[in-house]
């Protein structure tokens, strides 16, 4: 029975895949439930499954890009499985036969003389004004030679070659990256973008992660980050300003009582953005093992569409590369976006006096259609607040409550 393997849908929205890889070859024997080929759609990367055992036959080529619901390959069900594995057939050797009658090879050719590619005197002194070298010219004159004509009408290249490497590779984009690529262009040409800066001085986060986070991670299993500082500290100025929890739609700006917090990651196969949902009632402990569980599965490419849909607001650190300030492109269809940088020891006046601090850039990027500056400016200096007071703000004066100690 020859069973035929269809590409199943990812998600409602989703029309067509990619192959990106092939994992079995044509003519293998597969085993029911074996991963067989990875899929990209323009949300995230899926593994194929065999529907059944037996012999494959491929019906598509890597790169194809292939409509949900046509046939991908085919298993031929009635196929025994192989035992041990088929020993390789030895390649067959061109045998090139040579006519008696064929002059040699080496013998082909225009015969070259002392004087091809070599200039004249006039030649060479007008090519070394230019600067140009003889190997970049062709000679017009008798066996190659090149005359003064030549020289004169010689233009030099942008470059000489330096005798080093200057290949180049051409890869094709995968369909998740250009999905990347059109939301990004999409966000700069559809939205009144602006970015609003502050910095936070995370000396007061610095002693309690300190003081608590062995404690934290023997209990629960998970390190106490700065991420679920920032998210619940995100929570607290959207519930604030719940314009910037907000999004345009046509003529409505639709306003959201949760906060599903986009969380930016870097995958195998490109940027992915999980969504944590329900932030607000989350915990410290809850955050950090779901930002542990998503980050797990977005590196180990599991994650699914219906994990990185609907966020209403998203937070992104650069920090961890070393990125000191940047403007972080919003996330559409919502209207804002968090951005953390690195900490870096920086000089401060702290009560008239100057004091070495870590201080982090964060900056906040905002669709200006919707959201004043009074509510993006107010925005980020909540967050600032209560990244500086977490004891009060975040943790209602009970470290050890807030932290499940």
């Amino acid at each position: 029975m020859i069973l035929e393997m269809k590409v199943p849908s990812p998600g409602e929205s989703i029309k067509e895949v990619e192959i990106a890889t092939w994992l079995v070859e044509d003519g293998d024997y597969v085993e029911k439930d074996q991963p067989i080929a990875e899929v990209d759609s323009d949300k995230a990367t899926l593994e194929l499954p065999a529907e059944a055992s037996g012999i494959i036959t491929l019906k598509a080529e890597e790169g194809d890009a292939v409509a949900v619901g046509a046939v991908v390959c085919l298993i031929d069900t009635s196929a025994e499985k192989p035992e041990g594995t088929e020993a390789s057939k030895p390649e067959k050797v061109a045998e090139v036969k040579q006519s008696p009658s064929s002059p040699p090879s080496e013998g082909l050719g225009e015969a070259k003389t002392y004087a091809t590619g070599s200039p004249s005197p006039a030649a060479k002194k007008i090519l070394d004004e230019k600067g140009i070298v003889t190997s970049e010219v062709t000679g017009t004159g008798k066996a190659g030679r090149i005359t003064k004509d030549d020289a004169v009408n010689a233009t030099p290249s942008m470059g000489t070659p330096t005798g080093g490497n200057r290949g180049t590779t051409r890869t094709k984009l995968s369909m998740l990256r250009r999905k990347v690529a059109e939301r990004l262009v999409e966000a700069k040409n559809t939205t009144a973008m602006l970015t609003t800066f502050n910095e936070v001085d995370m000396s007061p986060i610095f002693a309690l992660r300190n003081q608590y986070k062995e404690d934290f991670k023997t209990k629960h299993g998970a390190g106490l980050g700065f991420m679920s500082f920032f998210s619940l500290a995100v929570v607290r100025a959207l519930k604030m300003y719940p314009t910037v929890n907000s999004m345009i739609d046509e003529k409505e700006m639709i306003t959201y009582d949760f906060c599903d917090i986009s969380i930016a990651v870097s995958g195998p196969k490109g940027l992915m953005v999980p969504v944590m949902r329900n932030v607000e009632n989350l915990t410290f402990r809850g955050v950090e093992n779901e930002v542990k569980r998503l980050a797990i599965r977005a590196r180990d490419g599991q994650i699914t569409v219906d994990e990185m849909t609907g966020g209403t607001f998203t937070i992104s650190n650069g920090g961890v590369f070393g990125s000191m300030l940047s403007t972080p492109i919003i996330n559409p269809p919502q209207s804002g976006i968090l951005g953390m940088h690195n900490i870096v020891e920086r000089p401060v006046a702290i009560n008239g006096k100057v004091e070495i601090r870590p201080i982090m850039y964060v900056a906040l990027s905002y669709d200006h259609r919707i959201i004043d500056g009074k509510e993006s400016v107010g925005f980020l200096v909540a967050v600032k607040e209560a990244l500086e007071n977490p004891i009060e703000l975040l943790m209602n004066n009970d470290i050890k409550k807030a932290l499940e100690l």
